[in-house]
């Protein structure tokens, strides 16, 4: 597990960095080096073979944004070789979709434009767009943002009978990019993660709060509709664990989720960061408020959202 930054260090990284929107690069150039060897490894024998050409045609020529993934999330030409094994059918199918990722760079753009309009400090790294091993369909790193393209490319006609229950949860189609990139933009913004409950739902959540804001796509709406139906019972189980630090029942579950949507520590981040928006007299300020949070439990104690959940509100 790699060592999260400090906020001085995070701080430091912040001053040499992108203001403008139009200037930061959407990079694409390690796709095309993914599917040559995706091709070649497709008619190897061996898997050591194969091992040896996810090796040399996609990482050893990757971008700074795929050194990054390979640290962050990918690891080894080991693990492509087993991912791609195992999905045959899905990445001979996202193969054809990828030249769509270009189509998306106008609504990208243009969810760039919104932060900067409210929030003048906003930062924008290079964003990388990348094939891993179907576990990240996005994260940052020192290069920019990372989006993992192979958790975006289900259509009508995937076939969803080479997935486990996770992947038939979380994949999405192509057309979501814009909403993913404009998510991890936000994390861009925000300090390192905090250590309670309460905070990493509130860095999650915001950053789908404010992310759906700017490119007008809910990256969680799965959350959405199961959150909105049992809101009140999720409170009182959130509040309860809030101030802990076991993540398991809220956040990046994975498949261990049996009885209800796993990861729903977004949605009560959502909440939380929506109701403060909500409540506040100047939202510009609301946003950088959300942004640059230090006091988790003072924002949401401002949100005013566990208010509704109070005794005198439970007939409402």
């Amino acid at each position: 597990m790699c060592r999260a930054q400090t906020a001085a260090e995070r701080e430091a990284v912040r001053t040499k960095m992108n203001h403008d929107p139009n200037a930061a690069n959407l990079v694409t150039s390690d796709l095309p080096n993914f599917w040559k060897a995706w091709a070649q490894a497709s008619a190897a024998a061996t898997t050591d073979e194969k091992d040896k050409i996810y090796q040399t045609e996609y990482l050893d020529k990757g971008s700074a944004g795929l050194k990054d993934f390979v640290q962050e999330r990918i690891e080894s030409a080991k693990n492509l070789v087993a991912v791609t094994e195992k999905h045959p059918k899905y990445f001979a199918a996202l193969n054809e979709i990828t030249p769509r990722v270009l189509q998306m760079e106008p609504a990208i753009r243009s969810s760039f434009g919104k932060l900067k309009e409210l929030y003048s400090d906003a930062v924008f790294p290079d964003v990388y767009f990348l094939i891993g091993r179907m576990n990240s369909g996005g994260t940052t790193g020192n290069s920019g943002l990372l989006i993992g393209l192979e958790m975006h490319g289900k259509t009508p006609q995937t076939d969803m009978t080479e997935m486990d229950s996770w992947l038939k949860n979380v994949l999405g189609p192509v057309d979501e990019l814009p909403g993913i990139v404009a998510h991890e933009l936000i994390h861009y913004q925000q300090g390192p993660d905090e250590d309670t409950l309460l905070a990493q739902a509130i860095h999650e959540g915001s950053a789908d709060f404010i992310g759906q804001m700017i490119s007008g796509q809910d990256t969680n709406a799965r959350l959405r509709e199961y959150g909105n139906a049992h809101e009140a019972a999720l409170w009182r189980g959130f509040s309860k664990d809030m101030k802990g630090k076991d993540f398991s029942h809220w956040l990046y579950e994975g498949d261990k989720s049996k009885d209800r949507p796993a990861d729903l520590g977004y949605y009560m981040g959502y909440r939380i960061s929506e109701s403060y928006y909500q409540h506040a007299a100047d939202k510009k300020k609301a946003i950088r408020d959300i942004l640059t949070v230090t006091d988790y439990e003072k924002l949401l104690r401002e949100s005013h959202y566990a208010d509704k959940f109070a005794p005198a509100n439970s007939g409402k």
